[in-house]
């Protein structure tokens, strides 16, 4: 895979539920601990050397922001640090939480 790939919310859910991709959620901080998908992980410049040394690239990687814009910036540049299979999140967290549970921190 040389470009990501697009995937809606519903395939995100059934990759995740069988284990079959990780989540890595681009939002700010206070965004992501008000709400986020349960096992996504926090993806920040200052988590983004620790999760490429921690997570092998062959690994799927499904990424999330609030809407699904600034999610497929960075699914590329997942690409060009060397995952083979990455995605971007149609629609972003805010699709995700009007139909699908999530981790409130409220």
């Amino acid at each position: 895979m040389e470009q990501f790939a697009h995937i809606s919310v519903q395939d995100t859910q059934q990759k995740l539920a069988a284990k079959q991709a990780r989540l890595v959620d681009i939002r700010d901080e206070q965004s992501f601990v008000a709400g986020h998908i349960e096992g996504a992980v926090h993806l920040t410049n200052g988590t983004l050397v620790n999760f490429t040394q921690k997570t092998d690239f062959d690994t799927p990687v499904i990424v999330c922001c609030y809407h699904g814009v600034s999610s497929q910036q960075a699914a590329q540049f997942l690409i060009h640090q060397g995952f083979e299979e990455v995605y971007s999140m149609d629609g972003g967290f805010e699709a995700w939480r009007q139909s699908l549970p999530f981790v409130s921190g409220e």
